[in-house]
């Protein structure tokens, strides 16, 4: 029998799907979320086995590579028990996981014994108070603590994820690289994207570009370009002398990568999200509470979800709002 795929309507290969298992967080990133949040009670959200039929129909229809996100993953009772269900998933190459790493230190082993292949770990700052204030509510020794954790149970190629921005933390880029060096880890850089309404700062004025970065970073390091991949959004370089670790840069603004894009979201709610920067969406949720135990249905409405996934987001770099939704209820 022929191997299914999923297909967009400009002949985007899609094999990549990013699930929102909650969106509920123990940070509250100035970035990705207001301070006083208000969480989807119980009844709105997918349970731990619409997820895993979600995770299933997809696998079944070609997907290769599934990334679980939150807001913070690992706060979602049963998380561990429903990353086995779908690693085991005949045909599904990765399962990965974007943490904040807060609650890596007893789960580490856990994830790995289930089967997760590489886990992402935000981290923004080195400096204790700046990271508090940039997380809100985080404990950055507990997170160095979970990074050491997931190496300590087995995880490679382990990446950290820090959003940059101008006069918070852009002088520290730099030393998060060497951090990252003396780990063995990757590391991704990130522009800030507008997503949610915030107040905490005016994101035109902190925009910090990938070529910013890359310049700051040269003072330090010999930057080498790189061709190799992740199935993600990022643009990898190498670090001369450093040969087990890389710098990807993701640059939704400066240089996006709609040509390539292979991925899709689910939203905590259900909602199939086919752009992160558009309301492009299929209510997968009402399908499969209309439609229980008929697979077919769901894969039916997966494969019609393609032909409105829209070529681009139109992100500016101004601080107008473009997509109300934060992105704790998107995921990474």
């Amino acid at each position: 029998m022929a191997q299914r795929t999923l297909q967009d309507s400009f002949s985007r290969k899609v094999d990549y799907l990013r699930m929102s298992v909650t969106d509920r967080c123990d940070f509250r990133c100035v970035y990705c979320m207001a301070e006083d949040m208000t969480f989807l009670p119980r009844a709105q959200i997918l349970t731990l086995e619409e997820l895993y039929q979600v995770a299933s129909s997809f696998v079944a229809l070609g997907t290769r590579k599934i990334r679980l996100t939150g807001g913070e993953p690992l706060v979602r009772k049963g998380i561990v028990e429903l990353c086995g269900r779908i690693a085991a998933l005949p045909g599904l190459q990765e399962l990965c996981m974007t943490t904040n790493g807060s609650q890596l230190g007893k789960l580490a082993q856990p994830l790995h014994d289930a089967g997760v292949k590489r886990l992402n770990i935000s981290l923004d700052s080195l400096q204790p108070a700046l990271f508090r204030e940039l997380t809100r509510t985080g404990d950055l020794a507990q997170v160095i603590a979970g990074i050491d954790a997931a190496g300590a149970a087995g995880f490679t190629r382990t990446k950290l994820n820090c959003v940059v921005m101008q006069g918070r933390n852009d002088g520290e880029v730099a030393d998060l690289v060497q951090f990252a060096i003396d780990r063995g880890l990757d590391i991704s850089f990130i522009e800030e994207m507008p997503l949610g309404h915030i107040s905490e700062h005016s994101r035109r004025e902190t925009f910090f570009s990938s070529e910013q970065i890359r310049q700051r970073l040269a003072e330090r390091f010999t930057l080498l370009p790189s061709t190799e991949s992740t199935s993600g959004p990022s643009r990898y370089w190498r670090v001369a002398g450093a040969a087990d670790s890389r710098i990807g840069f993701i640059s939704p603004h400066s240089q996006n990568f709609c040509a390539t894009c292979n991925r899709v979201r689910l939203t905590v709610e259900g909602r199939l999200l086919l752009c992160l920067g558009n309301e492009h969406s299929v209510d997968l949720k009402a399908v499969l509470r209309a439609h229980p135990g008929q697979p077919e249905k769901l894969e039916r409405a997966i494969v019609e979800s393609m032909k409105i996934k829209p070529w681009s987001h139109d992100f500016r770099l101004d601080d107008q709002v473009q997509v109300v939704r934060f992105m704790n209820m998107t995921g990474g």
